[in-house]
């Protein structure tokens, strides 16, 4: 993951995915809104889900 910020990369998490895997929010995989991943996706070239 450090590899992929260092490269541009940007990851979001949502609250139910953090939820699930009983994590939280963090400076790597901060917690984000619908607004941000409209906004991510409208901003990018590529978009990479799983």
């Amino acid at each position: 993951m450090t590899a992929f910020l260092e490269n541009g990369g940007k990851i979001l998490a949502c609250g139910t995915c953090l939820k699930l895997r009983q994590k939280e929010s963090s400076e790597l995989c901060p917690l984000s809104t619908m607004k941000d991943l409209r906004e991510l996706v409208r901003d990018s070239a590529r978009v990479l889900t799983f």
